[in-house]
């Protein structure tokens, strides 16, 4: 399990979201900068041991309504070719060094794992805790998992979140951008999901992501 090191961040992740997040087509403030806060999250392991995984909720009051986003993330060691529209900036690690911050919508490794948790073979761990899982997270899948793998075939981005095609064309994963509380019904399509706990409202739980069969 990845370990949690107790140590600086320069700039830090709200730092460098501040900035990225009113670049994108799915936020609802300003022109930015953003005013975040930390809202919760959860993070995967990578099997390899090679790329922190991270999946933050963080609220902006920076616009006319107070608004809870979510935020997958890779931490790499290098620059990775073909991420280079992903990127969300660059942070100097106390212990690790230059880290590279991606939007983890687009990065293959995030994309497995998301995939993984969503039909129970990975399991979320807690955000700032070392070797500890949390509970909170679920995942849920129904019938097959279409052939191809998890690499990422194409990402597009618009107002209601961001959909990253997988498995060669044949599974739509949709990365839930505004956090609510999720719907009782759910959109015809639908074969999988991860969910938390809604950062407004405990009592009730959010859509991190969702896996769809294409419709066309």
């Amino acid at each position: 399990m990845a370990e949690i090191h107790r140590t600086t961040l320069t700039p830090s992740k709200l730092e460098l979201l501040a900035v990225w997040l009113p670049k994108q087509p799915w936020y609802q403030g300003g022109s930015g900068p953003a005013e975040l806060e930390k809202a919760g999250g959860f993070r995967l392991d990578d099997p390899a041991g090679e790329v922190g995984i991270e999946f933050m909720a963080v609220t902006d009051r920076a616009g006319a309504e107070v608004v809870t986003y979510h935020v997958p993330l890779t931490y790499r060691g290098a620059p990775v070719d073909g991420l280079e529209a992903a990127l969300v900036g660059t942070s100097e690690h106390g212990v690790l060094g230059k880290r590279w911050v991606y939007d983890g919508a687009h990065d293959a490794v995030l994309c497995a794992q998301l995939l993984a948790l969503a039909r129970g073979t990975a399991e979320a761990q807690a955000q700032s805790l070392s070797d500890t899982p949390d509970p909170s997270v679920h995942g849920r899948w129904d019938g097959p998992l279409p052939e191809g793998g998890a690499r990422p075939s194409g990402v597009v981005s618009g107002p209601e979140g961001t959909s990253t095609t997988l498995c060669e064309g044949r599974l739509l994963l949709r990365t839930h951008r505004v956090l609510r509380a999720a719907d009782a019904e759910f959109p015809p399509g639908l074969v999988g999901y991860v969910s938390g706990l809604a950062p407004a409202d405990l009592s009730a739980r959010s859509l991190y992501a969702s896996f769809h069969l294409p419709t066309s």
